[in-house]
């Protein structure tokens, strides 16, 4: 446990940084559920507009310290080819 008052107060900041990171973290999580879920349902369209409303959040996300832009770099590559898959396999 805390003893000093600057741990005790490092101890308040960390609970809330976890609290914000967390919350963050959970955003990120539903955008990218959406894009799996259209993805899921072969519907092209909606898994493109999907897409494009998870980039920012995942960029955000890698400005804020949640996530690795490696990461998300390879998030976005992995689902933008899904997407362009899907898209194609439609059209033959």
């Amino acid at each position: 446990m805390a003893n000093t008052a600057q741990s005790k107060k490092r101890a308040r900041q960390s609970e809330a940084r976890y609290a914000v990171n967390k919350a963050r973290r959970s955003r990120i999580r539903t955008f990218l559920r959406k894009v799996e879920e259209a993805l899921a349902a072969g519907n092209q369209d909606a898994a493109a507009v999907a897409l494009k409303a998870v980039q920012p959040e995942l960029d955000r996300g890698v400005s804020k310290g949640v996530l690795h832009k490696n990461t998300v770099a390879r998030k976005m590559s992995r689902l933008t080819h899904r997407v362009k898959v899907l898209g194609d396999a439609a059209t033959v």
